[in-house]
């Protein structure tokens, strides 16, 4: 049922606790999503669910594997792909799919079939004497995707595999994700793109090395978002951040652009009541509107309640 079972994972750098006894599971086929801020632990943590590091405490079962007694069995049957996308630019599109068809011992024959699928899913037929630097970043990405799972495992690894790629490149990419899971791989991803997060089957959320939230998109908005949001439209955007902060019936304040998203408690009684506040200190007020919060709101108000 599972393709990956983590029991009280932990990883210390010195006095340093990087992930701190971590427990959660992962069905097989779903996209799971590990999101946390930068030096949150998602990188370590998948470096240890890979059998690239070795766990201070506890254990993972991935694929059936330990990564601590098996290390080879799990890596024999995981695809990984990194946020610098795992490939040699000094090779050639071509070389790149042969090199890593080698890694996981595909044989010949089989490896022609699967090099016409990694081409084909990444566009590049007719291509495949390019040096692999001089592509573009989404075509890189999904070039990189079919070199992780060019032997078919049943689960892959992505971290942040969209780091610094344009929209479309990413919505590409997420429906080649798709189309993997589909298949029934499992695929772990992690994101810094938290509207990316809303295809995700299940996610989890990571803090100073401990998990503080786990649930789809809905049920982490509504169980961790029960107050009121209201988005705020105004200029000086600033200075009205610094107003709302000090307001009794403001519980957090978070810039979205020129945007200013509140979650107010009880003591709030009407869009009147702020623009009032807000006008009476010379703002100037051009929408208030209540909106469905997002996975960032959420993702913000656990870190800030943390």
């Amino acid at each position: 049922m599972y393709s990956i079972e983590v029991n009280n994972l932990t990883k210390n750098f010195g006095s340093f606790v990087s992930v701190d006894h971590i427990n959660f599971k992962v069905k097989k086929g779903e996209i799971f999503g590990f999101l946390g801020a930068n030096g949150a632990g998602k990188s370590t943590t998948i470096k240890m669910l890979c059998a690239i590091l070795d766990p201070t405490e506890g254990d993972a079962l991935v694929g059936g594997y330990s990564i601590k007694n098996q290390p080879e069995m799990v890596k024999r049957n995981i695809g990984y792909m990194s946020q610098r996308f795992s490939l040699y630019n000094d090779l050639s599109v071509e070389e790149n799919i042969e090199f890593f068809g080698g890694v996981y011992g595909i044989e010949k024959e089989l490896l022609q079939e699967r090099k016409k699928w990694v081409l084909d899913i990444a566009g590049l037929h007719g291509k495949e004497k390019i040096l692999t630097a001089s592509l573009p970043g989404g075509i890189k990405q999904r070039l990189a995707l079919g070199t992780a799972v060019i032997h078919k495992p049943g689960i892959v690894f992505l971290d942040e595999p969209t780091s610094g790629v344009d929209p479309i490149s990413r919505r590409a990419f997420w429906d080649l994700i798709n189309t993997l899971s589909e298949g029934g791989t499992t695929v772990f991803v992690t994101t810094h793109y938290l509207e990316e997060a809303e295809y995700c089957g299940n996610i989890i959320l990571i803090n100073a090395g401990k998990l503080i939230a786990e649930g789809n998109s809905k049920e982490l908005k509504s169980k961790y978002l029960t107050n009121t949001i209201l988005e705020i439209e105004c200029t000086p955007v600033i200075e009205s951040l610094s107003i709302l902060e000090k307001t009794s019936f403001v519980d957090e304040t978070t810039i979205f652009g020129n945007r200013i998203h509140i979650i107010v408690n009880e003591k709030y009684s009407s869009k009147d009541q702020i623009k009032s506040l807000l006008e009476g200190k010379n703002i100037s007020v051009k929408s208030i509107e209540n909106i469905v919060p997002s996975l960032e709101d959420v993702f913000i108000h656990l870190l800030e309640k943390k």
